[in-house]
């Protein structure tokens, strides 16, 4: 039975393949959401030749478990020896195989397709091509190539997040094929509902240097650099493994390792300190794969320590603590490893009927559960490059620019160095353990981050004095020629202008602030830290960058529905 929000996304596909010239459609919903299910209600629902197709082994492996479950006949197009293991799995998981070798429902890893015979019918008779993890398809790499194949095919592209870390565009205008988007709840919606577990996030300092990494073409770091950067730690391994103890203590765990020496290493350490741990990488034997999973599950296993794998498509519930020993410029990947955690832990026979309960009866569940809360470890820093996942991200089909941001009320983040939890950098204070840090200098806004209260007083007295003379009377140059003191007053004038409308919207940011129970000093810093400019300079800002600034708040008052109310 598919859940409310699984429902509305399903329907919105099929409206959105309704639509004229639509053809190729990308759902897009959290990790945990269950779009593994949606696809499977799909496929089943339309009864025609289909094909799936995913870019690893073990996620051909994992489409086809969900299709054996719901006994779809189905062919495997994938190397001999990649077949007989998931038909192996499939009898290891449900007791029997739905494999048939000439199905009309068939996947298919994306590097094993251009070797499929050309003259096989059935390319063309496929009417619904799904591509796994849909963000990875552009019209020019292998996953566009693979579409290519199937003329006559609509498609579906689920991914987590309708965005690439190079930053080109999925849709067809672009550099993909994506026509339509169809946007699901965001995970922080889920997880207030119920539907997917809430996290404590720990960010423990690092002795690693990232900022001497490039980020590549892909948009990602430059992995030899990175890995060279992680193996100069003097202490990240020891580190990983006494901050699971003290916080994780005997919980499943997936450590996300950069290669695989790392891994082992990491391995090494957890099972010297009696946590069972294997390495797992997307190299590993899909039947070694099943064996450690099921030790995972019966908890022979505590810790999995991944390489390139256990990021997308895997679904593993029972997954308690994620420590996160691999730096990512992809926020797809973090957000992925991230959510990894965020599945609910909770009886299969509460599961089979969640859908029924309320959003309070589900919370409730989840907090008598084994897995009351996820724990994520940073020990790299990823969330403060990236900023907490569920924040709700703004997509796009289009391109987008290095400098552009997918969510304009996105806050930077700061570890407090007394409990290590993150918050945003607008709070004054932690607002986990109350630990207030001081601020290294206080000669500029920038670094105070916009806090007038710790700018130094000469300071502040100068920048106001520049709001006095915008505010006051105009004395052009009485040296100049007439036309020239008119324009320096037509200017004047206009300034002033813009900064009234501007003033005003300031004030109307901020009483929307105050309602959302921000005291004056943590709004003066989260105002800085939205517009990059404190209140007191935008006050000092010619007519121009006033109007751009006004612009900018408005736009994100409108966002969320915030008007100046009228007096009656």
């Amino acid at each position: 039975m598919l859940r409310d929000f699984q429902l509305a996304i399903k329907d919105g596909v099929y409206r959105a393949w309704a639509e004229p010239n639509v053809f190729n459609v990308m759902p897009v919903a959290p990790t945990g959401s269950g779009k593994t299910v949606i696809v499977g209600a799909i496929v089943t629902e339309f009864a025609r030749p289909t094909v799936a197709i995913a870019h690893r082994q073990e996620l051909v492996g994992q489409m086809s478990l969900a299709l054996n479950r719901e006994r779809v006949p189905h062919g495997i197009i994938a190397p001999k020896a990649v077949q007989r293991q998931i038909i192996a799995l499939h009898h290891d998981t449900h007791g029997y195989s739905c494999y048939a070798y000439r199905a009309d429902v068939r996947v298919a890893g994306v590097d094993t397709l251009p070797n499929h015979d050309i003259k096989d019918r059935w390319l063309s008779a496929v009417e619904l091509a799904v591509q796994d993890e849909g963000h990875h398809v552009l019209r020019d790499n292998k996953w566009g190539k693979a579409m290519a194949m199937f003329p006559n095919a609509l498609g579906l592209f689920p991914t987590a997040h309708a965005v690439r870390a190079d930053r080109q565009g999925l849709g067809r205008t672009a550099d993909g094929l994506v026509d339509r988007l169809v946007i699901g709840p965001n995970c922080r919606e889920l997880i207030n509902r119920g539907f997917l577990t809430d996290y404590r996030l720990l960010c423990p300092s690092t002795d690693i240097d990232f900022s001497t990494v490039p980020i590549g073409t892909t948009g990602d770091y430059s992995l030899p650099k990175l890995r060279a950067v992680t193996h100069s730690s003097n202490r990240i391994v020891g580190d990983v493994v006494r901050h699971y103890l003290k916080y994780a203590g005997g919980k499943l765990g997936v450590t996300f390792a950069v290669d695989i020496e790392a891994a082992s290493e990491l391995a090494n350490a957890y099972n010297a300190a009696g946590i069972p741990a294997q390495v797992i990488t997307a190299k590993t034997p899909l039947a070694v794969r099943g064996q450690y999973m099921r030790q995972f599950r019966n908890r022979a296993l505590l810790q999995l320590v991944s390489v390139d794998c256990l990021g997308e498509g895997v679904d593993v519930p029972a997954i308690e603590v994620i420590s996160m020993v691999r730096k990512t410029a992809s926020f797809q990947l973090y957000a992925q490893q991230f959510g990894r955690a965020l599945r609910i832990m909770v009886s299969e026979e509460a599961n089979a009927v969640w859908h029924t309960y309320t959003d309070e009866q589900r919370l409730a569940f989840i907090e008598a559960s084994g897995k009351p809360k996820a724990i994520i470890i940073d020990h790299v820093g990823n969330c403060m490059f990236h900023g907490l996942p569920d924040v709700p991200q703004e997509y796009s089909l289009e391109r987008w620019e290095s400098k552009s941001r997918r969510n304009s009320d996105a806050i930077p983040l700061r570890a407090c160095a007394q409990c290590m939890q993150p918050y945003e950098r607008y709070r004054v204070a932690c607002p986990y353990c109350g630990y207030q840090p001081e601020l290294a200098g206080r000669g500029t806004p920038e670094q105070v981050e916009g806090d007038l209260v710790e700018l130094d007083p000469s300071v502040l007295k100068a920048i106001r004095g520049e709001v006095n003379k915008i505010d006051g009377p105009c004395y052009p140059p009485t040296s100049q020629p007439d036309y020239v003191q008119k324009a320096v007053r037509r200017n004047h004038a206009e300034r002033q202008e813009v900064q009234g409308v501007l003033r005003s919207i300031m004030a109307l940011w901020g009483g929307w602030r105050k309602h959302m129970g921000e005291s004056e000093r943590e709004q003066q810093k989260r105002f800085y830290l939205t517009f990059g400019v404190d209140v007191i300079t935008a006050q000092t800002l010619g007519a121009k960058e006033a109007g751009e600034l006004a612009a900018r708040i408005t736009a994100q008052l409108n966002a969320h529905n915030i008007i100046e109310a009228k007096p009656t």
